[in-house]
């Protein structure tokens, strides 16, 4: 809401004078709608819609539609809409009036042509803005950054030799893992075989001293039985020797019979000692013959049933043990297997994180660019919505200037026939004062207009007259 006040003051030289607050343009603009310091519509050296030491619609240095020491729609105490120190008439604006509509056409088409290069500047600003919105939705990255799209293939194909690189490299750790526990398979096997060769030998180390008994009891058998023969050639031999003697001694005798006592008959005793001795080795070579094929056939048995024993637990023992290796190998394979898949779980996941990294990088450096972009967008909607308020301002400040303008036209007639009425009054007055001194009456009339959006929504006029001596 602006409020506009118009002055009117009634002097002996009936001047008019018009004040306008509230209404103040930028700085910077230039000179106002007139200049020079003749009457007319403004003048003076002063910037603004009038100024300076002449007549005219305003006056004053400082005056102006912008720019100078002070600025809106002002008056100086010099100015008015009639006559100043310069004696200069409302007259004397018919002289100056195409000058001045000159001058107000140049202001207002420069006043345009700002506009529409502030306006051609936002509409380049949007259009660069799009184009760099369309840009970072058509490339995906960053407006600073390069585009890394044809090395997206070089890296595919050096993650798939990576990959494949990893299989193969797997593979042969696999195959080296088989081939040692192929080999602390076959070591495990000779140790078993050669625990079992052991084993082995100290039984036929047992067996060698059973062996050594029986045959020292063999041996021992064998003299015993050389003995008894040597014996039984000597007793043969005494024998002989002894029946070639009674032989010998009975031939060169006499046989003289008589009766006596029968003698002893050595042959049989001879005869029977040989059977008894014969008996005795027989059944001594039979006892040990029984006794060592008994002992024998024990340790035989004993020994088929010891071999049947090892055989059965080698069997089973081979079979505990390829079951053990067969499951130790896919132990160690599933081992190897978890630790490739391990590693390759690593790599993808320090892969990715990487990628991820990279990733959060671009978008926290789209974001810090987004608000970048949105506080410069802010800054120049503001410099924008700043621009559009002052040539609102300027619209409205043109459109009220020129609705007092026409106002003032319209109103031309009339006062001039209240400055004539008060010419008279004035006149009258002093003729009836018979030559005295004038006196001064001044009229203030203000006009309160109430604006809101450019619109004009209330309006009042108030009228103070007061006499000035």
């Amino acid at each position: 809401v602006k409020q506009y006040t118009a002055t009117m003051s009634l002097r002996s030289s009936s001047s008019y004078s018009l004040q306008s607050k509230g209404i103040s343009g930028g700085g910077g603009y230039g000179a106002g709608f007139g200049g020079g310091s003749g009457a007319g519509f403004g003048g003076g050296s002063g910037a603004g819609f009038g100024g300076g030491s002449g007549a005219g619609f305003g006056g004053g240095y400082g005056a102006g539609f912008g720019g100078g020491a002070s600025s809106g729609f002002s008056l100086s105490s010099a100015g008015g809409f009639g006559a100043a120190s310069a004696s200069s008439s409302f007259s004397n604006f018919g002289g100056n009036d195409k000058q001045t509509m000159q001058n107000l056409n140049d202001r207002l088409a420069s006043y345009l042509e700002k506009v529409r290069a502030l306006e051609a500047a936002n509409a380049d600003l949007e259009l660069k803005i799009r184009e760099w919105y369309e840009k970072q939705k058509g490339s995906g990255i960053g407006a600073g950054s390069k585009d890394f799209s044809k090395y997206f293939e070089i890296i595919s194909d050096l993650r798939n030799k990576i990959l494949s690189a990893t299989i193969d490299n797997s593979r042969v750790v696999l195959q080296i893992d088989n081939a040692k526990l192929a080999a602390d398979d076959f070591r495990l096997k000779f140790e078993n075989e050669l625990a079992l060769r052991q084993s082995v030998e100290t039984d036929i180390n047992g067996l060698r001293r059973v062996l050594d008994e029986l045959t020292l009891a063999r041996g021992d058998l064998e003299m015993q039985i050389e003995s008894l023969t040597e014996e039984l050639a000597y007793l043969k031999k005494n024998h002989e020797e002894e029946m070639s003697i009674a032989k010998s001694s009975s031939a060169g005798q006499v046989n003289v019979e008589m009766d006596a006592a029968p003698g002893i008959d050595l042959n049989k005793i001879l005869s029977d000692m040989r059977a008894d001795y014969e008996t005795l080795a027989e059944k001594n070579r039979r006892d040990a013959e029984l006794w060592f094929n008994q002992k024998s056939g024990e340790l035989k048995k004993e020994i088929q049933t010891g071999v049947e024993q090892v055989q059965t637990s080698k069997s089973e023992i081979n079979d505990l043990r390829r079951s053990l290796q067969s499951l130790e190998i896919e132990l160690q394979s599933q081992l190897a297997m978890k630790k490739s898949l391990e590693d390759t779980l690593a790599e993808t996941d320090g892969r990715y994180g990487a990628q991820l990294q990279t990733i959060q990088f671009s978008i926290r450096s789209l974001e810090e660019q987004l608000l970048q972009i949105r506080s410069d967008m802010e800054r120049q909607n503001m410099e924008y919505r700043q621009l559009l308020d002052i040539k609102t301002r300027l619209e409205m400040e043109i459109e009220t200037y020129r609705r007092l303008l026409e106002g003032e036209f319209g109103s031309s007639s009339s006062l001039k026939s209240s400055i004539v009425q008060a010419t008279e009054v004035s006149t009258s007055q002093s003729s009836s004062s018979s030559k005295k001194d004038p006196s001064k009456t001044r009229k203030v009339k203000t006009i309160v207009e109430e604006v809101v959006d450019g619109k004009v929504v209330s309006s009042r006029v108030e009228e103070i007259e007061e006499s000035v001596k």
